[in-house]
């Protein structure tokens, strides 16, 4: 029989929904077959794992198909924004690995032609200055099945409409006293299009543009034309906003712009679970000081993920894997932690810490006497080569790996039982000492010469152990980090509760650790394995007097192994 033919375009990844629509108009030529795609964050927070997404969806698709991605801010709103959260979303887009198209946009650069626009369909009769308080405007919305009602002010004339916004742009009136509305339809099915508003007044000092405006657009109407002005090609955006896309066109529609039109296409916004993405309940977490700040690493934060050692790499792999959906659905933080797991297992150096130290006694070992042994410093590049760990009579072993009476299955160093200590020597477990509480102080143990690391030997063990030599450890802190939540979704929680009602307890824990000396070259920002513990970073707040390490996330997911034995 014949082999079958390796047909090539069998295995060819399918290409997402967006990639369909690009190459599609690459294809037909539209927009001359560029591709300019944009990131449009407000700078009123810290940008969260849902924004990376976004981040590596609008600038690979540009990379992908040859094209470039603008970053604009959207501060449409100064009263929630500042110069602090610009900074930080430049510093994290650039961490992520992507380059913007330069200059840096913001809407603030078109004020005054969305001014104008504002002028325009004033003049055309398809806005209106209202005088309606934001309570009544809310009443008066109606519902979904029940028509809105049209506002008193609705038919003011062009010229007055003109001399009120006018007078709102010189700072004539208070805030809340009058906003500028688009005239559609209040008995539309679609609540965004009744009448929704254009400008409010905001009496605030903006970051870039001072004290020089009064009245600022919203985000519906700055949206849609500054994709215009960039002449953005696809304008790509989370789903909530796909019941906006009429508006958008509407806008876009009424103001005959002439030239190509973006336009508005929509994905699903990810949700992780155990996690909170909304930002004005990360905030409520920063200044009720559940966390540390913007960047602890607890938050879903790109600073706190960055501060806790997770890898550009392993997030683009990571929204790699999520792909774009059309449809909302939660996704299993275990994945994020699994790529996270995937990329450090081939970068991280090893190292031996003991986090819960129990002193072990080698009776036979020369007292005062101390060797160098090898130890791999990644055992998955083999180009990284060897270090030394000091070897000597007094050890720091874990005092989990410790049992006096064991269970069969119980593989690790108990009385009469032998274990291997990993680089090292087999040694056998003899006797142990107790204080006056019943602690167990120190364990004594034989080793055998002739089973050092690498040397042929008879002695078969089922067990091996790290360790840490006591003159030779040194001291570090290590903080403890696990889910910030004790619930899968605690966006979802029933009325009457709070989402902070299911914060862990246990989230952040600080212990004392003992390292072996090669430990003392870390730098903030350095990602170890802990062996048999997981995967460290040092973090910033270390000195030269102490080092302190953030947990990124243990070997396995011993999370789910917790859930397992609840659920049993």
């Amino acid at each position: 029989m014949n082999k079958p033919e390796n047909n090539a375009a069998e295995n060819k990844p399918s290409l997402n929904f967006l990639e369909q629509i690009i190459e599609n108009d690459i294809k037909t030529g539209k927009h001359q077959g560029r591709v300019l795609t944009r990131f449009p964050p407000e700078p009123n927070g810290y940008l969260h794992i849902g924004h990376a997404k976004s981040i590596c969806l609008n600038f690979g698709l540009a990379q992908k198909y040859n094209g470039k991605t603008n970053l604009r801010f959207d501060d449409t709103n100064p009263t929630k924004e500042s110069t602090e959260y610009v900074d930080a979303i430049m510093e994290d887009v650039k961490w992520l690995g992507f380059q913007w198209e330069e200059p840096v946009w913001y809407a603030s650069d078109y004020f005054e032609q969305l001014y104008e626009y504002a002028v325009y369909l004033i003049k055309k009769g398809k806005a209106f200055v209202c005088d309606m308080s934001a309570e009544d405007m809310s009443k008066g919305r109606g519902t979904p099945q029940i028509p809105g009602v049209e506002s008193p002010w609705r038919n003011r004339t062009v010229e007055e409409n003109l001399d009120l916004l006018d007078r709102m742009r010189k700072g004539e009136f208070q805030n809340g006293d009058r906003v500028l509305r688009a005239k559609i339809d209040m008995a539309s099915p679609n609540m965004h299009m009744r009448d929704p508003v254009m400008y409010r007044i905001m009496h605030a000092h903006h970051h870039r543009t001072g004290d020089e405006w009064c009245i600022y657009p919203t985000y519906d109407w700055a949206h849609g034309q500054s994709d215009f002005i960039e002449k953005i090609t696809h304008s790509i955006c989370t789903l909530e906003f796909e019941v906006h896309r009429p508006l958008y066109e509407w806008f876009l529609d009424n103001l005959d712009i002439t030239g190509e039109r973006p336009r508005q296409y929509e994905f699903a916004r990810l949700n992780l679970s155990y996690t909170v993405m909304s930002k004005r309940k990360l905030l409520q977490l920063v200044e009720e000081k559940y966390v540390n700040g913007w960047d602890d690493p607890r938050m879903p934060t790109v600073s706190g993920l960055r501060r806790r050692g997770f890898t550009p790499a392993s997030i683009r792999t990571f929204a790699d894997r999520v792909g774009v959906a059309k449809r909302e659905n939660i996704i299993d933080v275990a994945l994020l932690e699994y790529c996270i797991r995937e990329d450090l297992n081939k970068k991280a150096p090893r190292t031996m810490t003991v986090l819960n130290p129990v002193k072990l006694v080698i009776d036979n070992y020369p007292e005062g006497q101390s060797e160098e042994l090898p130890a791999l410093i990644n055992p998955e590049d083999p180009e990284s080569g060897n270090r030394t760990v000091p070897f000597s009579r007094e050890l720091y072993i874990e005092r989990e790996d410790f049992m006096e009476n064991p269970s069969k299955k119980f593989f690790r160093l108990a009385p009469g039982q032998e274990v291997r200590l990993k680089y090292a020597y087999v040694i056998h477990c003899n006797s142990v000492v107790k204080d006056e509480n019943g602690e167990i102080t120190e364990i004594h143990c034989t080793y055998f010469p002739d089973t050092k690391s690498g040397m042929e030997t008879t002695r078969k063990v089922k067990g091996t152990l790290h360790w840490v030599s006591i003159p030779h450890a040194v001291e570090v802190d290590v903080r403890l980090y696990d889910r910030l939540f004790t619930v899968s979704e605690p966006e979802a929680v029933e009325e009457g509760q709070d989402f902070k009602d299911f914060i862990n307890p246990d989230s952040l824990k600080v212990v004392t650790g003992w390292c072996e000396p090669s430990i003392k070259s870390a730098v903030a920002g350095q990602a170890f394995q802990f062996e048999r513990l997981g995967y460290f970073n040092t973090d910033k707040d270390s000195t030269e007097e102490k080092l302190v390490f953030n947990r990124t996330v243990t070997l396995r997911d011993s999370w789910a192994k917790i859930e397992k034995n609840q659920n049993k």
